[in-house]
């Protein structure tokens, strides 16, 4: 039977799993597992094992994993960050039959991906080519707000994990004050990721409602996206284009910060599908519109990353680095 790594990105919804080829490399089956569905990691990775067992060819066990999860990476035992999952280094480490096991953040997961990506793994949104040699961001909305940099180190880069997705949230706007004003009542700090992701978007629209005196008439990021795509309902519309700009600010404020000539790359799962709007809003002229350094970002490429599974093939890359 033919030896294997196990890698997963572990997310706030979802949790993917993923066979990497002993040898090869190859990732040769990926399976997909609801977090609500699963009362414990250890349930969604049983499931997991008992589906490579189906497959016949393979050990009934891995010879090492990676594990890539939404938290902050502490300590021994983690806790997710929009999750009620835990998880505990030495009880993985058992269930695997003592495989070795490395635990990264999830978007450090996208950054070791982001290497192996090609043109066609993108919709550009402004900017050149980038430069070569200099630092990348990578951010990506989607449960929460993950954030992670990539930094030129002889040939390749080093990946930096961090947490950029809680820093504050800078209102520009009169819009965007009196939507702050609204969630500071409510959370007391507002961080960015109370509006930069599926939440976020909720958060933005019921917002919006009270400050026009509305019943808000969705509960849900996805029916307030459907209804703005359609153009059915204007308090959606503004809720998308209100993201949208928040979104190239930020965005905007971490390239100034890394230095990130290099491009910023968004991932995950709400990005790709708000492209009409990150085409047809404000979203690229408020990343560029940082006053006297608006020259310094007019050349920085804006990536919309549209391949699937990145987090399990940053994983993977980690794994086979580990041991090369």
């Amino acid at each position: 039977m033919l030896d294997w790594y196990l890698v997963a990105d572990i997310g706030g919804t979802n949790a993917r799993f993923g066979l990497v080829a002993h040898g090869s490399g190859t990732i040769i089956s990926i399976a997909r597992y609801s977090v609500a569905e699963h009362e414990f990691l250890s349930d969604a990775i049983d499931h997991f094992l008992q589906h490579v067992n189906g497959l016949a060819a393979w050990q009934p066990l891995p010879m090492a994993a990676c594990l890539a999860l939404a938290c902050p990476v502490e300590g021994d035992v983690m806790q997710f960050t929009n999750s009620p999952w835990r998880v505990d280094r030495y009880k993985v480490n058992a269930q695997l039959g003592g495989a070795p096991i490395d635990i990264i953040n999830d978007f450090a997961a996208v950054g070791y991906a982001v290497s192996d990506l090609h043109s066609t793994d993108w919709r550009q949104l402004g900017g050149g080519e980038g430069l070569a040699n200099a630092p990348i961001v990578v951010l990506g909305p989607g449960t929460g707000l993950g954030v992670c940099s990539l930094v030129p180190v002889g040939q390749g880069f080093t990946v930096v994990p961090g947490e950029g997705g809680h820093a504050d949230f800078a209102p520009i706007d009169a819009q965007e004050i009196a939507v702050h004003k609204i969630l500071q009542a409510r959370f007391g700090r507002v961080s960015a990721e109370r509006l930069l992701s599926g939440v976020g978007i909720l958060n933005i629209y019921q917002s919006l409602a009270q400050l026009a005196g509305k019943p808000p008439l969705h509960a849900k990021p996805e029916d307030i996206h459907d209804a703005a795509l359609v153009g059915i309902e204007s308090l959606a519309v503004k809720s998308l284009e209100l993201f949208c700009r928040v979104l190239g600010s930020f965005a905007g404020n971490l390239a100034l910060t890394l230095g990130a000539k290099g491009g910023v790359y968004f991932a995950g799962g709400i990005a790709p599908k708000l492209l009409p709007f990150l085409e047809s809003t404000e979203f690229r002229h408020r990343f560029d519109a940082k006053g006297r350094f608006r020259s310094y970002l007019s050349d920085v490429p804006v990536r919309v990353v549209t391949k699937d599974d990145l987090g399990v093939l940053g994983a993977a890359n980690k794994i086979l680095q580990n041991k090369d």
